[in-house]
């Protein structure tokens, strides 16, 4: 059994209608779906539909109902014959050990550490980022904050001392 197709005068209508509508049409397919490669193929499915009852649509001017109809209906058939790849079992599987740190939990522990940080004074605050985020030898720090390297030993030694006893830091390594 053939499906009727459009005759030759129905097709150049379809066509003109197409050309017409088509940006519009696009609009309401990616409205649709969020991946503008799907929106294309929802609409040329649509249109295709279109195409082969083009000739049972009475009243042409109803054409936008009816394409959108189609465009819903379609996409409604995609969602739902989509691949499940979820499957139901008895028994949980085992988490993979890696060895790794937990990131949520190195993340944690960095917030803590730069709250620790600010609340140092602003030259040790200063002497420590220099040092040890920007990775600068002492006397680099020294020639960078206008001090001797003796000032940034001291400094940073106490600096150092403060965030050990941080209470927060202490928690978050245990």
């Amino acid at each position: 059994m053939t499906t009727p197709v459009c005759t030759s005068a129905d097709s150049s209508q379809f066509t003109a209608y197409v050309r017409t509508k088509g940006p519009t049409l696009l609009r309401t397919a990616r409205a649709l779906t969020p991946n503008p490669a799907d929106a294309e193929d929802l609409l040329q499915t649509a249109l295709t539909k279109t195409y082969l009852a083009w000739d049972r649509i009475d009243d042409h001017r109803a054409v936008d109902g009816y394409v959108r109809r189609t465009l819903v209906n379609t996409r409604t058939s995609q969602w739902r014959k989509r691949k499940v790849d979820e499957f139901t079992t008895d028994e949980l599987p085992e988490l993979p050990v890696t060895g790794q740190p937990d990131p949520v939990e190195q993340q944690a522990q960095r917030d803590a550490l730069l709250r620790a940080i600010s609340r140092l004074p602003p030259r040790q605050r200063a002497m420590v980022v220099l040092r040890y985020y920007e990775d600068m030898s002492e006397v680099q720090t020294a020639e960078r904050l206008g001090v001797s390297v003796g000032t940034v030993k001291s400094a940073v030694s106490r600096a150092l001392g403060k965030l050990r006893e941080d209470p927060e830091l202490e928690l978050s390594v245990a």
